[in-house]
């Protein structure tokens, strides 16, 4: 190819290759995708871990037998001689409500002095219990919870069903006694003092026949999500432990389960001193309370807070100290380093002097002892297949990808058709779509295949210019058409002639800038001559400027013996008019005309070789 066409492929190829460059900067965009804004630590540990998060439930039945009671005479008696040495005395005012209140007091201090039980005994049916907070470690169905969410003792069995069962023996004992005291107004107080005597008397000799203990973790059924849909599914107890201070730890089983939400272990030193903890759990002051929705008692609530200290009991064992908030039914959930990963189990938590739980200290058991009791049991902790696809779908989410989490949630929706939160999850990926709001990245093959496609059409463009360009060369000399004069022939010798200006076909060559003046080419071909070797029209066909074989090296030598000069291209100006007219017809961008800047350059050239030659004498 000449040397404007390969200056010119030379442009184009670099173009090639800059595109080329641009298309793969191209497919490699989608790695840069914008993320989204920052999702908080709690939002994203919340969703990933409250799917694994169940409410349990403990609960006893049984009958509930209480006895009569009758006063003790002789205690009774020496009660009223206080009574009566203390109006006398001044100590006690003589009105019948003062003296009434006296007596009431002195009882309620110590009730089995003044009351016996007697028959009939009194029956009544009762059912009590608790709620806590327990955890799924495998797909199968092991849970992890409290040991005290799991049993109770029998101290804590009569106070609660003195509690729950007894309130209407206690009523009716109190108004009893009351209606005893002829005449006698009783205000709210002083009832309230008497139904005290008798909640201590029902309560102490309370007996509990044909107890049954049951335990079971609230699960929504197929496809309802967490709302009233839900139902009480049977665990079994397989371990417990020993109740707080103890290592107070429970593993539960419920059958017939699979593909279950899992949380993931982590380790004693995954967490320390200054973190921050996460605490998953249902607060008792939520699931007790009327006020609230059945959905809304079901949904764990997440709190956080810092680790503050390790602590060891007497019997030795370990537990965490932190400020994280809990409440009675956060017993038996999860503690979460930022990881999102278990480090601990909640377990108890300081109170008030009036009984109140307290947000200053709750205590955690640590995921070493949890380790310990499960390896007992020859348990496995897994993750299972839907929480590994839901985690997948919710970073998608987080990232407003919401094309690519769709059909991922709906996959875990498919594995485990009673997940607590996919059903919202798909609502809401839908309503994003629908909205515009998605930004889910294009596929890299995609990309790939635009950037291939850029590259075919360039290519396609070069090839089509090329033969265009090849077509239009051929179009500049048609068959019989002289082709454009060249400087050929040798230089002068030492002793050749002058500079003469000698006229080339009838015109005179313009002297260029910097020659000596009147220097002119001396072998020019004469007008309508005819020299051996040149072509038809009369003139030397253009050299192609390749290495004269014969000059070792190869190379341009401005100087060789026979004169010759390896530039031969087509002539400046005054040639450059005779191809004007004989390419008549043709546009300037049609003429295969050489580029100004490229005939500049070969004059620049000349000019220097002209230069170095040795003045005629």
């Amino acid at each position: 190819m000449d040397g404007n066409l390969r200056k010119y492929f030379g442009r184009l190829t670099g173009g090639m290759a800059a595109t080329a460059a641009f298309a793969l900067l191209v497919v490699a965009a989608p790695a840069s995708a914008d993320t989204g804004d920052e999702v908080p630590v709690g939002t994203r540990l919340a969703a990933r871990t409250h799917p694994a998060v169940q409410l349990t439930s403990i609960t006893y039945s049984g009958e509930v037998v209480v006895p009569s009671s009758q006063a003790k005479e002789a205690a009774w008696d020496q009660l009223t001689n206080d009574a009566t040495r203390a109006v006398l005395a001044g100590k006690i005012p003589s009105d019948e409500r003062s003296i009434a209140k006296f007596l009431f007091q002195r009882v309620a201090a110590d009730v089995d002095r003044y009351l016996q039980p007697v028959g009939p005994e009194r029956t009544v049916k009762a059912q009590v219990g608790g709620m806590c907070t327990g955890w799924w470690v495998t797909p199968d169905g092991y849970m992890v919870t409290g040991a005290h969410c799991v049993e109770m003792s029998n101290e804590e069995l009569s106070q609660t069903f003195a509690q729950q069962a007894l309130e209407k023996f206690n009523k009716q004992d109190a108004k009893d006694m009351i209606n005893a005291l002829r005449n006698f107004e009783a205000d709210k107080e002083m009832i309230e003092l008497v139904q005290q005597i008798y909640v201590t008397f029902n309560s102490t000799h309370l007996e509990i026949r044909g107890l049954r203990k049951s335990l079971s973790v609230l699960q929504s059924l197929p496809g309802g999500g967490v709302d009233k849909t839900a139902k009480e599914v049977p665990a079994e107890l397989v371990s417990v432990g020993e109740s707080y201070p103890g290592k107070d730890f429970a593993l539960l089983k419920v059958n017939g389960q699979q593909n279950l939400p899992t949380v993931p272990l982590g380790d004693d030193a995954d967490v320390q001193t200054g973190d921050t903890l996460y605490i998953s759990g249902f607060p008792g002051l939520v699931t007790n309370t009327p006020w609230f929705s059945i959905e809304s008692k079901l949904d764990p609530a997440l709190t956080e807070g810092p680790y503050n200290a390790k602590r060891s009991t007497q019997e030795g064992v370990p537990y965490i100290q932190t400020q994280a908030p809990s409440y009675h039914g956060n017993s038996g959930g999860p503690v979460f380093s930022r990881a999102g990963k278990v480090v601990g189990m909640l377990i108890a938590g300081t109170v008030s002097e009036n009984g109140e739980a307290s947000e200053n200290e709750s205590f955690v058991l640590p995921v070493s002892i949890i380790k310990e009791k499960l390896n007992e049991k020859n348990v496995k902790p897994a993750a299972s297949l839907t929480t590994t696809k839901y985690n997948e779908a919710l970073d998608d989410f987080f990232q407003r990808h919401y094309k690519d989490a769709l059909p991922k949630f709906r996959e875990v929706q498919a594995l485990f058709p009673g997940h607590p939160y996919v059903a919202k999850y798909i609502t809401d990926s839908q309503q994003a779509i629908s909205s515009g709001k998605d930004e889910t990245p294009q596929p890299v093959w995609l990309w790939a295949a635009v950037g291939a496609g850029v590259l075919i059409v360039i290519g396609g463009g070069v090839l089509l210019l090329l033969l265009m360009r090849r077509r239009r060369k051929s179009s500049s000399s048609p068959q019989g058409r002289s082709p454009s004069p060249s400087y050929g022939g040798p230089y002068p010798g030492v002793n050749g002639g002058g500079y003469d200006r000698q006229p080339v076909n009838g015109q005179v060559l313009q002297e260029l800038p910097g020659l000596p003046q009147g220097w002119q080419p001396q072998s020019l071909p004469p007008a309508n001559g005819h020299h051996p070797g040149r072509a038809a029209g009369g003139y030397e066909a253009a050299r192609s400027h390749d290495h004269d074989s014969q000059r070792p090296g190869g190379g341009y030598d401005p100087q060789r013996p026979d004169g010759a000069t390896q530039y031969v291209r087509p002539a400046p100006s005054p040639y450059g008019q005779q191809r004007s007219q004989a390419a008549a017809g043709q546009g300037p961008g049609d003429s295969g005309a050489p580029d100004v800047a490229d005939l500049e350059r070969e004059i620049a050239e000349l000019r220097r070789q002209l230069q170095h030659r040795q003045p005629e004498a």
